[in-house]
């Protein structure tokens, strides 16, 4: 059955009952040969169709893969296919989790632009081939969903954190909730440039988390506070320019964050979290960062 959290209250107390789960030990990624902006789907891209240099994004993908693997994450690639530009976004194309028992289980998604949707299938041949159970939501129901661009668990915890408004709709969660059994908070996105929850919101460990507030309705957040005892605000000049909450800690502590978020660097360290900076300016093109790039999985 479906739980979805609606009050602050309800927030709280499922936070406090949710089952642990366990930190991702591995990543998703794919290879950038063919990364491009050929088209416009979101705001970041006006101005820069044939900008991009590959040459460079490939510099830049690998010392992102790389400053995690650093951390110790397992990192699997996939090939990057023709005609596929934004397929290197690879937290878009799946949902992963993985039960208390252990069984790896991924809702593949419903891509919300055209231009996207044959993306999907190549991440479900690489889930198919690693003994994942997969699952696919009802498209008579859902008319888009985009994976963890919209979808992000809490840390430790067995709930989700899903937004919706732009790339997902919000009847997705419903069944979201019911295959996987955990709750969700339902978060509405109102900036067109804040078109995925991963845009606006990163989770740092199970208190705290980034946002940048004008991405969200009052009703959102309400809800953010009540599920974190630390809500560090990001200057929308940062979060919209430089994708500051496009960042990414994968452990609790680390945080991997696009170059030159002076003011959130600040504050992360004031919270306690160390910064690695690294440069995802042609990713920027595309209005991608550090966490689009990147699928956390077990």
């Amino acid at each position: 059955m479906a739980t979805i959290l609606t009050t602050p209250e309800q927030v709280a107390t499922a936070l406090a009952d949710a089952p642990s789960m366990p930190v991702p030990n591995a990543m998703l990624m794919v290879t950038p040969e063919y990364f491009s902006v050929d088209y416009i789907i979101n705001p970041h891209m006006e101005g820069n169709i044939g900008t991009v240099d590959k040459n460079e994004a490939r510099w830049e993908w690998e010392v992102v893969r790389d400053k995690f693997r650093n951390f110790g994450l397992n990192v699997h690639e996939i090939p990057g296919q023709p005609e596929l530009p934004d397929m290197v976004f690879s937290a878009n194309q799946s949902l992963p989790y993985i039960d208390s028992k252990g069984n790896k289980h991924v809702i593949m998604s419903i891509m919300h632009s055209s231009h996207r949707k044959d993306e999907v299938p190549f991440l479900e041949q690489w889930y198919r081939r690693n003994k994942y159970n997969i699952h696919y939501l009802n498209p008579e129901n859902v008319s888009d969903f985009e994976g963890m661009g919209d979808a992000i668990w809490h840390f430790k915890k067995k709930l989700l954190w899903g937004g919706f408004g732009y790339r997902s709709s919000p009847n997705a969660y419903e069944q979201i909730s019911d295959k996987f059994d955990v709750p969700v908070v339902m978060l509405e996105l109102k900036h067109p440039e804040f078109y995925h929850l991963d845009t606006c919101f990163c989770v740092l460990n199970a208190e705290s988390v980034l946002i940048c507030p004008p991405a969200f309705t009052d009703e959102g957040l309400e809800l953010i506070h009540a599920g974190f005892k630390n809500v560090i605000k990001a200057p929308e000049v940062e979060a919209r320019s430089l994708f500051a909450c496009n960042a990414a800690c994968p452990d609790g502590r680390n945080v991997v964050i696009q170059k030159g978020c002076k003011q959130v660097n600040h504050m992360l360290k004031n919270h306690g979290f160390a910064f690695h900076e690294v440069n995802t300016s042609e990713f920027l093109k595309s209005g991608g960062s550090v966490f689009c790039m990147k699928l956390m999985l077990w």
